[in-house]
């Protein structure tokens, strides 16, 4: 059965219900050695990014699968890359439910789900065991009852668990769901934070012997001077890549919509404009001397298209794949490759790759 035949189904469900319905299906389809029935069938276009290679430019967004509880079932689906969490140093159980909400006639979601996971032990020791081999990202953030001033802790905590079990590293500093979280992107915390993160992750660089990239996932609810700013201090930290971008908190896409004022994150459709807004501006700062992750409001191939025409060299999908289906997964690599090849070139982008 199609996903378009069984999404009336799961949009009858409450929202974390389906979700849970849905990735516990996935994985027993998968551990069944049935997986492929709920995929479409995704071509080869290997690309290389930040010294990483990657079977296809197409990733799956953090959020999805917080506690790394479903990768191999993910992974069956054709991503060319998975990025689990956000994962805090100690479990907490987030925001009180009902806390996501959907909004069908914008092909959007509203989340605040505040980080709810299970800390960031129980992670490691899930990513030990699953039988992923491909490219997987840790997205690491802050407890809620930890102090702004006291942020820096949390993410080293996180970076030095994960180091040695991810393929990169991506600090979440852009969820409105934490309160404070998002202050962290102000000019001078954001230095600080930097400071402390980049001299830890070359610590472990050099205790491990592997360069582990380094990511900052941002938001979209910035002037266009800011986010060029925040590249700029991005570049001057020497980061690996930049996540363009996390939710938005604007709600005047959706405003006559009857869970429009639900507090939290809007995703989705209503979200692409302003995530392309800071995207081109971040890659006009940038240039090819950081790597672009585009996320936000991909719903088709051609969504997915316009972010790498935008300078992305990667992109990731979520509430997209919530409306659309595993086919979505395929539609954005043909795409993405079909750019590629008019333009004569392989889908890769060696100025974005960083080495040891």
């Amino acid at each position: 059965m199609s996903y378009s035949a069984l999404r009336p189904l799961l949009f009858s469900l409450p929202e974390e219900v389906a979700h849970d319905f849905s990735l516990n299906s996935l994985r027993f389809l998968e551990r069944a050695g049935l997986g492929r029935l709920a995929a479409s069938p995704v071509q080869d276009a290997p690309v290389e990014v930040m010294g990483l290679r990657f079977p296809n430019p197409v990733g799956l967004a953090a959020g999805l699968d917080k506690d790394a509880r479903y990768v191999n079932a993910l992974a069956a689906l054709g991503f060319g890359f998975i990025e689990v969490g956000t994962v805090t140093p100690v479990a907490q159980p987030g925001n009180p439910k009902p806390r996501m909400f959907r909004l069908p006639k914008h092909e959007a979601l509203i989340n605040r789900m505040g980080f709810n996971n299970d800390g960031v032990t129980s992670l490691v020791q899930r990513v030990q065991t699953t039988r992923y081999s491909g490219v997987l990202g840790i997205n690491i953030g802050k407890n809620k009852t930890t102090p702004e001033e006291r942020a820096l802790d949390d993410y080293v905590t996180c970076l030095r668990a994960v180091y040695p079990h991810a393929s990169y590293i991506a600090v979440n500093i852009s969820s409105p769901n934490t309160p404070g979280l998002r202050n962290l992107q102000a000019e001078d915390q954001l230095k600080a934070l930097l400071e402390g993160l980049t001299r830890e992750h070359g610590k472990l660089r050099d205790e491990y012997g592997q360069h582990r990239p380094l990511a900052v996932k941002i938001a979209p609810d910035m002037s266009e001077e800011t986010a060029a700013a925040t590249a700029r201090i991005l570049l001057d930290f020497a980061v690996d890549g930049v996540i363009v971008t996390n939710t938005t908190i604007a709600r005047d896409a959706v405003a006559e919509d009857k869970n429009g004022g639900e507090a939290g994150g809007l995703s989705g459709q209503p979200l692409r404009d302003a995530a392309d807004r800071v995207l081109a501006v971040v890659s006009d700062t940038v240039g090819q001397r950081m790597a672009k992750i585009g996320v936000g409001g991909i719903m088709s191939g051609e969504d997915a298209q316009r972010k790498i025409r935008l300078g992305a060299d990667l992109v990731q999908i979520y509430t997209g794949f919530i409306y659309r289906g595993p086919k979505l997964i395929a539609d954005a690599v043909k795409s993405i490759d079909g750019l590629a090849r008019n333009r004569g070139e392989a889908v890769q982008n060696p100025a974005s790759s960083s080495t040891d």
